[in-house]
């Protein structure tokens, strides 16, 4: 009789995947931006940097959910240069540990 791994669902908070969300984008290199947050972006003058500072050290305004791909997703707010910035952002994992997708910025 063969043994099956057990699936195992995690359930974030706020804080937790905060917390997630800021170590990953620690490494801009685990940080992806979509189309649409490009396309965003550039429209409104948003910078990566006021990004990476939002995903680094923003708050919390839309709650830790789970979005329709199966992720873990938040919005956090920082205001940074003056500019209040908002990112949709979701936490994804692969074999070599979490990153994050924008999804949106505003």
């Amino acid at each position: 009789m063969g043994m099956s791994t057990p699936s195992i669902v995690f359930t974030l908070n706020d804080d937790n995947l905060k917390r997630m969300i800021r170590e990953a984008a620690t490494d801009t290199s685990r940080v992806f931006f979509s189309p649409h947050a490009k396309k965003r972006m550039k429209q409104r003058k948003i910078t990566p940097t006021q990004v990476y500072d939002c995903l680094r050290n923003g708050s919390v305004c839309e709650p830790a959910h789970v979005n329709i791909h199966g992720n873990w997703q938040c919005t956090l707010t920082r205001r940074h240069a003056g500019d209040e910035v908002t990112v949709a952002a979701a936490l994804e994992r692969d074999g070599q540990g979490n990153w994050v997708t924008v999804i949106t910025v505003y």
